[in-house]
C-alpha cells in the first residue's frame, strides 16, 4: 500500500517555506490506517488535492503536503489541514533545522 509523508506549510511561523528554521513533517504506512482514513486520503489523491476547506479561509493557516509512494512511484498533493485524517495530522512532530 506504501508509504504517506506529511509536512505542514504556511501559517504565521512559515512553515516549509524557503529557509524555514521550523519544520513539521511525519510519516506513516498507508496501511496503518483505518479503512475511513485510507478511504478519505485515496479520494483527496484522486482529486489531485483539489479540495476546499470546509469554512472560510483561515489567515495564516496551515496546508499540508502529502506524499504517497506505493510501486516505487510518487504523487504529491498540498490540501488544507481540515481535510487531513486525524490519524495523518497526529503523525507530524515539529523540529528545527
Amino acid at each position: 500500500m506504501g508509504t504517506l509523508k506529511v509536512e505542514r506549510v504556511g501559517g504565521l511561523a512559515g512553515y516549509g517555506a524557503p529557509g524555514s528554521a521550523l519544520q513539521a513533517t511525519g510519516e506513516v504506512a498507508v496501511a496503518e490506517l483505518s479503512d475511513d482514513d485510507q478511504a478519505t486520503v485515496a479520494k483527496l489523491f484522486k482529486a489531485k488535492g483539489r479540495v476546499k476547506a470546509s469554512g472560510p479561509p483561515i489567515a495564516d493557516g496551515f496546508n499540508y503536503r502529502m506524499t504517497r509512494t506505493a510501486s516505487g512511484k510518487s504523487q504529491t498533493i498540498e490540501v488544507p489541514e481540515d481535510a487531513v485524517p486525524a490519524a495523518v495530522l497526529a503523525t507530524v512532530k515539529e523540529e528545527f533545522r
